[in-house]
C-alpha cells in the first residue's frame, strides 16, 4: 500500500487518535474549544498533509501554516499549543503506521509524513516568530537559567 492509500484508508483512525491525544495534553485553547471544531481543524491539518504526500509539493500546506500562525496568533493562542496539535497528529500517524504497514513501506510513509510536517511546523514557527517580534513582544529573560553556573 502506498502513502496516498494509507492516509486515505487510515484517515478516520488517525485523526481520532490525534484527537484524543491532544484532547489528554491538556492544551488551555483546545481544552475550551468545541471538540467538533478541534475535530475539524484537525481534519483540515490531516488533509493537506494527504494532499502534500499525493503531489508531493509542500507549497499549500506552508501556506495553510502561515494562515494558522495569523489566525492563532490573532486568537491569543501560544506556539506551543498549536505545534501540539500538529505534533498529535504526526504522532498518530506514526501509531497507525506500525499497525497498519508492513516494516518494508515504514520508511517511505513516515518520511513523507515527518517531511511534510516539518516543513509546515517550521512555516507556523518562523510566521509566530515574525508576528511577535513586529508586536515588539517581550523577550525572554535568560538570566535564570544560568543562576549558579559557574562563571556568573
Amino acid at each position: 500500500m502506498g502513502t496516498r492509500d494509507f492516509l486515505e484508508h487510515e484517515r478516520g483512525a488517525i485523526i481520532e487518535d490525534a484527537e484524543s491525544s491532544l484532547a489528554g495534553r491538556h492544551v488551555r485553547h483546545y481544552e475550551t474549544a468545541d471538540p467538533a471544531e478541534v475535530r475539524r481543524r484537525l481534519e483540515t491539518l490531516f488533509d493537506y498533509v494527504a494532499g502534500a504526500a499525493a503531489e508531493r509539493d509542500l507549497s499549500a500546506i506552508v501556506t495553510y501554516a502561515q494562515q494558522v500562525a495569523d489566525e492563532r496568533f490573532s486568537a491569543g493562542y501560544d506556539l506551543s499549543e498549536v505545534q501540539a496539535a500538529f505534533n498529535a497528529l504526526e504522532e498518530a500517524t506514526w501509531r497507525r503506521v506500525f499497525d497498519a504497514l508492513d516494516p518494508s513501506e515504514f520508511a517511505e510513509t513516515l518520511g513523507l509524513v515527518s517531511t511534510i510536517l516539518g516543513a509546515a511546523k517550521d512555516a507556523l514557527g518562523r510566521a509566530y516568530v515574525s508576528m511577535a517580534t513586529d508586536a515588539h513582544a517581550p523577550s525572554m529573560d535568560l538570566k535564570a537559567l544560568f543562576a549558579g553556573s559557574e562563571g556568573t
